[in-house]
């Protein structure tokens, strides 16, 4: 599995539509709030050339790409944090993602009712993040009070943690979110870790737009990438009206559909990619006759490691990894005329996992 994206926003906003694009999985895109009760999952496969490169290379009998599992969370609304439109509920779903992809409306369409009766993009993004807050703020409580309750038997550690908490509530209560809360040092990193909170989570704002908008900003993207500039945070620009048409077609045919449209790649590439980067996520490749699979790591991801994604065995008997850069691989044409020209590498455990290496793994348990 390549990660796991929560889809969130308020009621109405295109979350479903776009969801149900991108998985082909049918949920309920009903145009009223709270169509969508238990989260719809759906896992899509991570559109990769060069997947495809290696498989016509080594003509394997199998080929597994990497996937994006999305979970399509219910629309939030004011109060949610607090279990308004069963909020508690959908706020706990987003606790599973390790990322949060915002829908906000960009549109007007008189024939879509927006919860709050107008479309106001700070609002809507500002509605959202304060409920986030709100819960998360909860969990913070939560620990502060027991972190005090230790603190008062003279366990200094407990004093600091309980300093730590309030530091975190303070920077909630100026309607910062925890992603921009200064860590200080590791102990810190593990308390911050062992909250698990909401806010903490990478977020990229999807804007959905009419089709007519995707080719220049509206105001209301406008004022989507003003907020996302002050928080150093990512926007895609999508249609999810065009991302279902897109869907309903065959394979075959969507590249020349997005060509008619003026555009390069689907609103699904843009947000893979987007998040991939997000996460700091690379992908290696293994091949041969049997298999060619893609596999998703984090950037850093040492050579033992990354085989022990494979198999725990790879992992724990590792001896090296010989690799292969995929550009060498796809200019010369097969692997053996990489090994003809010196340029398969042998790698170590102290080697780092790159975008697009093609490696073998040597074991031994």
């Amino acid at each position: 599995m390549g990660f796991t994206c929560g889809i969130v926003g308020l009621p109405n906003v295109g979350k479903s539509t776009l969801f149900n694009a991108i998985t082909a999985a049918g949920a309920d895109a009903s145009n009223y709030p709270f169509c969508t009760i238990d989260p719809n999952i759906g896992v899509v496969i991570v559109p990769d050339n060069r997947l495809n490169r290696l498989t016509d290379i080594y003509n394997p009998a199998k080929t597994v790409p990497t996937a994006i599992e999305f979970l399509d969370i219910a629309g939030l609304v004011k109060g949610a944090s607090k279990g308004e439109g069963l909020g508690n509920q959908f706020l706990a779903h987003i606790r599973l993602v390790d990322a949060i992809a915002h829908v906000v409306r960009c549109f007007d369409d008189p024939n879509v009712v927006h919860v709050d009766g107008s479309v106001n993009p700070q609002r809507d993004i500002e509605v959202i993040e304060t409920e986030l807050i709100l819960k998360d703020l909860e969990t913070v409580d939560k620990k502060l009070a027991e972190a005090e309750r230790r603190a008062k038997s003279s366990d200094k550690k407990a004093r600091a943690e309980a300093e730590f908490y309030e530091r975190i509530r303070m920077h909630f209560g100026s309607g910062r979110l925890a992603r921009y809360f200064a860590i200080q040092g590791d102990e810190e990193s593990v308390w911050m870790r062992d909250l698990h909170l909401l806010t903490r989570k990478p977020v990229m704002y999807v804007c959905n737009v009419h089709e007519r908008d995707l080719h220049a900003d509206n105001a209301y993207v406008t004022t989507v990438r003003e907020i996302a500039a002050r928080e150093d945070a990512r926007v895609v620009v999508v249609s999810a009206a065009v991302e279902a048409e897109v869907s309903e077609l065959p394979e075959n045919e969507r590249a020349h559909f997005l060509q008619g449209l003026g555009l390069e790649e689907s609103g699904l590439n843009k947000v893979i990619r987007e998040g991939h980067d997000m996460l700091h996520l690379v992908t290696f490749f293994t091949a041969g006759p049997k298999e060619v699979h893609a596999w998703t790591v984090e950037r850093g991801t040492a050579a033992p490691q990354a085989a022990g994604i494979i198999h725990s065995d790879f992992e724990r008997g590792f001896i090296r990894a010989e690799i292969m850069a995929f550009e060498d691989l796809n200019r010369l044409g097969s692997e053996a005329a990489v090994k003809e020209r010196g340029l398969l590498r042998i790698e170590g455990r102290d080697y780092t996992i790159q975008d697009g290496d093609v490696v073998f793994f040597r074991f031994n348990v």
